[in-house]
């Protein structure tokens, strides 16, 4: 009986999971999805004339630009015009962090793929044909693939950041157990299903609309402005939705609109550039490679006392994001542990790859996959498992982050503890244990997966968001935020949030572009904060538009409007339902001239940084969860499956468990082929060799775990998050880093040899040479 009890936990666990689901409100944006409706950039209904464009870029990584002959391009039937950085009537700079990145190459390029002009046609096809017809002279320079090489050269993007806590040195001393080793994580491919894209169409008075496939419609205007040398209000951005982002839309959705207008700018025509997925394979940046180097001191009890990493990020040819992604990376470096002393180093080396750029979780899977290296080696040479190192150093209330921020609400050990109950690991590691002893052939592994991970983006100045809110004569209402949907869910739970506030059918509520025009100065949507910032601002411009109407209606009614609610589209007074509806209460609003429209500003209280201290309070607050994840090996060939992938996830109080759920399946699939299939690879001239969907593996249908299971943590949520809905788009993906322990340790089951290493992702190829190392 005591060995069915967690099993009926379970279930009980996963009816109720099912109901809520059940009950959960459905992403709005499924409907036209699945019969093919939705819009996108290649969807625009074009103007007549317009022209098609295609980007000319480097067939090397790096040289000097001897010359480049165009005539024949130009000369091709249908070619309208050839741009580059000479018909750039502002800056030829499209850098954000850093000012180091030309929209097109000048006299050098910098990394194979990099562009030098725009072919501007009466087809695409023409275009591409054109493209064929450049001839170039280049004369080729050194060549830098990887961040070592870079750092040996003295080759950075900038100046390196350390965060500290405590003292390393003097603690090391005195710790019972001290190990040393290296790590790699590879980059990755966004791989978003719409490729990069943008449609650029003149307006009146020189003005310029684009329509573009981008996460940060404000740095597509400020850019556009800048390079085009007009002020930003001459440049309209607008956004429908994007065909998936990962952070790869952040910032390199950019220049690709940039180009587009720039071309409308000359030729005063709509112009079309969206890039075939080879184009957008070879010309963009991917999640950043990261070679990496640990100490970590231990107690007898197995406490970890000190740790030390040195992460070396492969940026690319210019700064893009990777200053930014760097520092979340020392924000995470510790992942889900306490550890009293702590010394961190991370250096942005400038290589001749395209400049990597943000990606699900921002810089904080390769800080996590560092630590968690570090402890499953500590493991394997005191000989303990690595959960027991874990179990024991799990955050705490009141525990202190390396970067200041004391931990609040802290719910690693609730989720740890939650995970082995609810999923009955001693049973899950007694299975895995059985089966190794009787089968030599095929072997399983199970690894714990803890994380822990800050909301908000950590340059606190990007922390903030505008709604504008509209009640149209009729009742219905319309909302623009700077949200950009994609895939997410975040439409939806805006319009959950003025569904429930106005308390009317979600039907009645509709989600406007992303416009800069009717919403400035925009962060980007990324950093998990999206749905936060964007949904506390419409929160208030709702509530204010609710306040109002309470007057109009405690005269209509001649009642307090302390009295007055809004229930079901009607007016209730001390909850007994007046005759007064929703819509006649704002036809009345209109005949008394009161604005139905709210502009909201919110802006996350009581975070900071001080970034000369590199101590304080930047998040609002954190994520946590643990999964437990088990593999199957098959030794005589390599291959391996995931059994199950059993996840004890803070969802806060979810505001739709099932939009919450697709997002913490969908991260943990990306994260698993992350560290175990998806591998990018350069030769040494720094031509990317993993440029297609044959060479460079993604996880399909039968590629991903038979079971995943996901129970919401029992937790109260956060005030600062939306509804106390906590951010669901990154924290997930780490849940994958534990794919490539559960491996290892399947590897050491079979083969005791087995000599550990860190090197992501842990390939059919790779797990095959480690079942027989000598």
């Amino acid at each position: 009986m005591h060995k069915n009890k967690p099993h009926t936990n379970l279930d009980s666990k996963l009816d109720a999971v099912t109901k809520s689901l059940k009950n959960s409100v459905k992403n709005r944006d499924s409907y036209t999805h699945v019969r093919g409706e939705s819009l996108y950039v290649d969807d625009v209904n074009i103007r007549q004339g317009t022209f098609h464009a295609v980007v000319y870029d480097s067939p090397k990584a790096h040289g000097k630009i001897i010359s480049i002959d165009y005539s024949k391009a130009e000369a091709l039937e249908g070619v309208e015009r050839i741009f580059t950085y000479k018909d750039i009537p502002g800056v030829n700079e499209i850098g954000g962090i850093i000012a180091d990145e030309p929209l097109f190459a000048e006299n050098e390029v910098h990394f194979w793929g990099m562009p030098i002009a725009l072919i501007v046609a009466e087809t695409e096809f023409i275009a591409r044909q054109a493209r064929q017809l450049i001839a170039i002279e280049i004369e080729e320079l050194p060549v830098i693939t990887t961040a070592k090489e870079a750092k040996a050269k003295g080759s950075f993007i900038n100046a390196p950041r350390s965060f500290s806590l405590g003292d390393t040195e003097k603690t090391f001393a005195n710790c019972e157990y001290v190990f040393e080793g290296e790590t790699f994580s590879n980059g990755q491919e966004h791989l978003y299903i719409e490729t990069q894209g943008a449609y650029a169409e003149p307006l009146e008075n020189g003005n310029i609309k684009i329509t573009s496939s981008t996460q940060g419609p404000t740095a597509v205007q400020a850019t556009t402005a800048r390079v085009l040398g007009i002020a930003m209000h001459k440049i309209e951005i607008d956004v429908t939705r994007l065909g998936g982002g990962f952070g790869g839309k952040e910032d390199q959705a950019t220049p690709w609109a940039v180009m587009a207008a720039l071309a409308t700018y000359h030729l005063n025509q709509s112009v079309k550039l969206v890039l075939n997925r080879h184009d957008d394979l070879r010309m963009t940046g991917k999640r950043h490679p990261y070679e990496s180097s640990y100490k970590i001191g231990l107690s007898k009890d197995l406490k970890i006392l000190a740790y030390q990493a040195e992460f070396l990020q492969n940026s690319g040819a210019a700064a893009d994001l990777s200053p930014a992604i760097a520092e979340r990376t020392l924000f995470h470096a510790t992942n889900s542990y306490y550890v009293p002393n702590v010394s961190t180093t991370v250096l942005s080396c400038k290589t001749n790859l395209p400049p990597n750029t943000a990606f699900r979780g921002f810089g904080g899977p390769q800080g996590m996959f560092v630590i968690e290296s570090a402890i499953a080696k500590a493991a394997h040479e005191i000989g303990v498992s690595s959960k027991t190192i874990q179990e024991a150093n799990l955050l705490d209330e009141n525990d202190m982050f390396s970067y200041g921020q004391i931990a609040k609400q802290v719910e690693a050990k609730n989720s740890w503890n939650s995970a082995k109950s609810v999923f009955n690991s001693d049973a899950l590691e007694l299975e895995v244990a059985d089966f190794n002893k009787l089968n030599s052939d095929f072997k399983k592994g199970i690894a714990f997966m803890p994380i822990t991970f800050g909301i908000s983006f950590t340059n606190t100045p990007m922390n903030h968001a505008r709604a504008l809110v509209h009640i149209y004569l009729d009742g219905s209402v319309g909302i623009s935020t700077a949200a950009v949907e994609m895939g997410q869910g975040v439409n939806t739970k805006m319009m959950q949030i003025a569904a429930d506030i106005f308390s009317v059918p979600i039907e009645k509520i509709k989600i406007e572009t992303t416009n800069t025009t009717r919403v400035a100065n925009t962060s980007p949507s990324a950093a998990s904060s999206t749905a936060d910032l964007n949904g506390k601002a419409t929160q208030m411009a709702c509530n204010a538009l609710v306040e109002r109407l309470k007057i109009v209606a405690s005269e209509a009614l001649d009642v307090s409007e302390i009295d007055i609610t809004l229930q079901d589209e009607f007016i209730y007074v001390n909850h007994k339902k007046s005759d007064l509806s929703w819509t006649e209460l704002i036809s009345k609003a209109m005949l008394k001239r009161v604005a139905l429209t709210e502009n909201a500003h919110y802006a996350t209280p009581e975070i900071h940084f001080d970034k000369t201290k590199e101590k304080g309070h930047p998040f609002a607050y954190h994520v946590y969860g643990t999964a437990i994840i088990t593999t199957t090996v098959d030794c005589t060939r390599g291959t391996y499956e995931f059994d199950s992938v059993k996840m004890v996830h803070d969802y806060g109080k979810s505001m739709s468990e099932g939009i919450d759920l697709g997002q913490v399946e969908g991260a943990l699939i990306q994260g698993i082929g992350w560290m175990t299939m998806e591998e990018i690879a350069y030769n040494e001239d720094g031509k990317l060799l993993s440029n297609a969907l044959s060479t460079y593996k993604i996880p399909d249908l039968f590629s991903v775990p038979k079971i995943v299971e996901t129970i919401p943590l029992e937790t109260e949520g956060h005030e600062q998050a939306i509804l106390k809905s906590k951010a669901v788009g990154e924290p997930p993906l780490m849940y994958g880093i534990g794919a490539y322990f559960a491996l290892q340790n399947a590897i050491k089951a079979f083969n005791p040899n087995y000599n550990l290493k860190f090197h992501a992702p842990m390939t059919p190829e790779k797990v095959l040479m480690s079942l027989y190392q000598k």
